[in-house]
């Protein structure tokens, strides 16, 4: 019923528009609610329910757009006035690629009532549990829940909607020298085990005390989830990204083998375990994209002005804020093996076991070399058994190259739900990954 209103709320906006121009409008609706703890606390619980409507129109080839938080008559008459003209005082957009054409969008729905709905009690009960599972070590993190619904109108007829929720715990632990990280998320609260969560982060915590420094160099490397999220969030925005291509900045080489033949990665709002809706902000329906097939590079992502450029159709991969950024992928998924993460570090010789990635930053985007830290967990493997914690590192690794053909020696059977995706958006489905050489260049100081 919710979308049927939004959808109501679109004509009204395409009413008020007319016939001089196109033009698009998508309005959304929702909750997200947010539980912070510290030190064994909870210090802030927030929510907010909120509307947000945003309208692009294209007058005579000048493009303009703008948003509200209000649905009234009134601040839509306003909205709509003020957006003609704007528009009406712009150059033409040479790139315009005109709206999006009727189309179905799959028919899947990320969505659970529960979630949707969740009291601050569900999130406080999860907290205690990951609390009380650190077994008195010092704890800090937050459980958040989100619900949204999206409805998606256009002068060209396209008409969707669409809702999803999501979930997600992410805490440390924390000894007088090291923290251990943990995190989950899905589009379910009720997926979310708090005692889980908490004791593998006081695992993590306790096996990393008293720490000590590791001399710089190329080693083995067995990455958790958490970075692997990091480095595909990397490949997505600056390589297979249709802008990035379009202004020569990509690396990617399409039927090209860029990767190891391990690598199969897809971009899948249809995954079971994805969050999301099935269409972009441009009202184009998603679909599963095949990106690396068996170390392939198979595909780019696209929205309408860089299909447009380089004569593809978009995926429906447009962000709203994305800016000079293009389209994005909300639902990577990287398709897991068939070795236990235990038995990727088992067949380490000589390498690094490490939790987080931080502070990373590209430095070349044509090489995908990135400088960054590892944090909350890093441990000597010697001999496929863990010998000892060690210091954070900085490192400087060619992405790329780490993913290479031949340099990927195992992927875990572990595929897992994280959160904080490329610019906060949806979450990645991925495993863990034992990599033939990670380079670190100095210590987390220098």
């Amino acid at each position: 019923m919710i979308a049927d209103e939004l959808l109501t709320t679109c004509e009204r906006v395409l009413s008020l528009v007319g016939t001089d121009a196109e033009a698009e409008v998508a309005i959304s609706a929702g909750s997200e609610a947010l539980t912070r703890f510290a030190t064994g606390f909870i210090h802030q619980n927030v929510a907010d329910d909120a509307r947000g409507v945003h309208l692009r129109v294209a007058l005579d080839g000048r493009v303009a757009e703008a948003t509200d938080n209000q649905t009234d008559e009134d601040a839509l008459g306003r909205l709509v006035r003020s957006t003609m003209d704007a528009a009406r005082l712009l150059p033409v957009d040479p790139g315009w690629p005109g709206l999006a054409p009727q189309a179905p969008a799959p028919d899947v729905e990320h969505w659970d009532d529960a979630t949707a709905e969740a009291p601050p009690a569900d999130r406080a009960g999860r907290v205690a549990a990951f609390v009380e599972a650190a077994d008195g070590l010092e704890t800090a993190g937050f459980c958040s829940t989100d619900g949204i619904t999206v409805a998606f109108a256009n002068s060209a007829g396209q008409r969707l909607g669409g809702r999803s929720t999501s979930a997600q715990l992410d805490g440390i632990a924390r000894t007088d020298t090291s923290d251990g990280s943990a995190r989950a998320a899905s589009a379910r609260l009720g997926d979310l085990d708090g005692a889980d969560a908490g004791r593998e982060a006081t695992r993590r915590a306790r096996d990393g005390a008293a720490a000590a420094d590791l001399d710089p160099g190329s080693y083995e490397v067995v990455l958790s989830p958490s970075c692997v999220v990091n480095v595909l969030g990397f490949l997505a925005i600056y390589g297979f990204n249709g802008r990035a291509v379009e202004e020569g900045r990509s690396f990617a080489r399409v039927g090209e083998r860029q990767f190891d033949e391990a690598i199969t990665l897809a971009d899948d709002v249809t995954d079971p375990r994805a969050i999301g809706i099935p269409f972009d902000d441009e009202g184009t329906p998603k679909r599963r994209l095949d990106l690396v097939r068996s170390g392939v590079t198979s595909g780019l992502v696209h929205d309408r002005r860089t299909a447009k450029a380089l004569g593809h159709e978009s995926t429906g991969n447009a962000v709203a804020g994305a800016g000079p950024f293009g389209a994005l992928p909300a639902n990577l998924v990287l398709e897991p093996g068939d070795t236990d993460p235990d038995a990727l570090v088992a067949n380490v010789e000589r390498g690094l076991l490490v939790t987080d990635f931080w502070y990373t930053r590209i430095l070349d985007p044509r090489t995908m070399v990135v400088t960054g830290l590892t944090r909350n967990g890093v441990w000597l493997i010697e001999g496929g058994q863990v010998t000892r914690p060690v210091t954070n590192m900085r490192f400087t690794q060619s992405y790329l190259e780490a993913l290479g053909p031949d340099a990927v020696r195992g992927v875990g059977s572990d595929a897992t739900l994280v959160g904080g995706a490329t610019f906060g958006l949806g979450a990645y489905v991925v495993p863990s990954l034992h990599l033939a050489a990670w380079n670190f260049t100095g210590g987390a100081k220098g």
